[in-house]
């Protein structure tokens, strides 16, 4: 019967073991599915449009080349 407890103990552990790496915090950033080059032509593109401004062109190909490089 003792045998039997210890048994059922250390497998009570492991389980636990286990489990505990579920409740993780740790975000994953997920890759851009486009390349670099594309999305900075889509940009320009909606600049040459009138679709944005070039402020707003500006700023977001600041981001875009930013996100890339993370």
């Amino acid at each position: 019967m003792k045998k039997l407890a210890v048994v059922v103990m250390v497998s009570l552990i492991g389980l636990g073991s286990l489990l505990g790496g579920c409740g993780s915090t740790t975000q994953v950033k997920q890759a851009p599915q486009t390349t670099l080059g594309q999305e900075l032509m889509d940009l320009d593109k909606a600049r040459q449009d009138g679709i944005i401004t070039e402020d707003e062109y500006k700023k977001l190909k600041k981001q875009i080349v930013e996100n890339h490089t993370d």
